[in-house]
């Protein structure tokens, strides 16, 4: 019989760069968006955007650039592009779904929290099918105003599935994120992805643990 040893226990997931090895959906979204512009992308705005909820980018998009655009029809351009990649392309990272079955089979609750806009993170969740492993599924958009650099999404998730945040376990790859779910109590470990390969080091300092693949991740939460 398979021990519960993580019953109590919930285990929170970021989607992009985390679970999924989807940050190329991005670059791809970001290239044509330029491109069809007449724009040159600039090295640092995939950071600067990184933790944002799509209307801010929007917003922050507009103005950086001096566009005379509709953030509504900059939102619906992008969510456009990136569906169909996500549809079709992503997939998870090495050794994800074993991890996922492995920490429901010993007791844990487990729930994704993404940036991603609901279409986005549905199509992603289905074309990867892990779906189904998840007791709760919510967006940056369901928890309230602000990214990941607000605790609402992480606590969102906490209470719907029902655990305490300090009985959480957060998986993120983005600095801001491990920050933001450090202050409310919950243990994070970091996986690494090169979109944030800038900040690894801080990354590394800051989160309980690292992962490059989920073979190192930890079977008790």
């Amino acid at each position: 019989m398979t021990q519960l040893v993580n019953e109590g226990k919930g285990a929170i997931f970021d989607l992009d760069g985390t679970l999924l090895d989807s940050m190329g959906v991005w670059k791809e979204v970001d290239r044509l968006f330029f491109e069809r512009r007449g724009i040159s992308m600039p090295p640092d705005y995939a950071h600067a955007v990184a933790a944002m909820q799509s209307g801010d980018i929007a917003d922050y998009t507009i103005r950086r650039f001096s566009l005379d655009e509709d953030r509504e029809d900059l939102m619906r351009e992008w969510t456009d592009t990136a569906e169909e990649l996500y549809a079709n392309q992503v997939r998870t990272k090495p050794h994800a779904l074993e991890y996922l079955h492995h920490l429901r089979s010993t007791g844990a609750k487990l729930a994704v929290a993404t940036s991603l806009a609901p279409r986005l993170r549905d199509a992603a969740l289905l074309h990867a099918g892990i779906r189904d492993c998840f007791d709760v599924v919510c967006s940056v958009d369901d928890a309230g105003l602000g990214g990941k650099e607000r605790p609402d999404i992480f606590l969102y998730a906490a209470k719907n599935l029902g655990v305490a945040p300090e009985d959480c376990t957060v998986f993120e790859d983005i600095l801001i994120a491990v920050l933001t779910a450090k202050s409310v109590g919950m243990q994070v470990w970091a996986m690494f992805d090169a979109s944030s390969q800038g900040d690894w080091e801080r990354i590394r300092k800051e989160a309980d643990g690292v992962i490059r693949d989920f073979d190192q991740a930890p079977l008790r939460l």
